[in-house]
């Protein structure tokens, strides 16, 4: 295993507690508002599994490209720098939807950082291979 390995296990473990924290905030708002299924219509429990299933929709392809890239060599730091702007992006993501009235803000660069990490991650390991297979 190498130390690029460890990095992502540490970054896909912080996100995993990230993932529960919005999930359990989903769940807290169904309770609260007495909705066993779905939403409902309420515009708060909406909120809440809304930024939970962004969480799901955009994750799991971040850390793809996050541990191919570990597994064809990529420098440790560069893990480490990926999945630290990935946290943070996704923390901030989050964060704006645990809060029923949150600025804007939160959720523009969180996304604009995981954006970053895909676009960049995917550029990488697309220029990568290209000049290992000729």
């Amino acid at each position: 295993m190498t130390p690029a390995f460890y990095a992502l296990a540490l970054y896909t473990g912080i996100l995993g507690l990230i993932w529960m924290w919005l999930g359990n905030n989903a769940g807290r708002k169904r309770i609260r508002e007495k909705i066993s299924i779905g939403d409902g219509g309420n515009p708060h429990v909406i909120r809440a599994m809304r930024g939970h299933a962004n969480f799901v929709e955009t994750v799991p392809m971040a850390l793809i490209i996050l541990m191919v890239a570990a597994a064809i060599g990529t420098p440790v730091f560069v893990i480490h720098i990926a999945g630290t702007i990935l946290v943070i992006g996704r923390f901030l993501h989050g964060y704006h939807f645990v809060q029923d009235d949150a600025p804007g803000w939160q959720r523009m660069y969180g996304m604009i950082m995981t954006v970053l990490v895909i676009v960049l991650g995917s550029l990488g390991l697309i220029g990568h291979s290209l000049t290992q297979m000729f």
